[in-house]
């Protein structure tokens, strides 16, 4: 396979992974809440809990999707050789400049 085709391929694991990893650090922290701390909630409370969990909850699960993304990208990066698999997707190699 070429570099191009390689970029691509990665490109689109890489997101995928990215998704799937996001919405397990969703459902994590979903369950988290829903049985550890609404049950200590008073009965009253627990709508208001609700409003505000879930979108807490959703950027909670971005932010440790990236942190966990980020140390995988840099272990993977260790132990693959970038520059010789893929291809630049921005930008390519640099051309000397012309002067005229």
């Amino acid at each position: 396979m070429s570099k191009k085709t390689n970029t691509l391929f990665f490109i689109l694991a890489a997101t995928a992974f990215n998704i799937l990893l996001t919405v397990a650090a969703f459902m994590a922290l979903l369950l988290l809440f829903t049985f550890v701390i609404m049950p200590g909630l008073p009965e009253s409370a627990l709508a208001k809990a609700a409003a505000w969990a879930i979108p807490v909850i959703f950027i909670g699960a971005i932010a440790i999707s990236f942190a966990v993304y980020r140390i995988i990208l840099k272990v993977f990066m260790k132990k693959v050789n970038i520059e010789k698999h893929f291809d630049p997707i921005f930008g390519g190699r640099r051309r000397p400049v012309r002067r005229d």
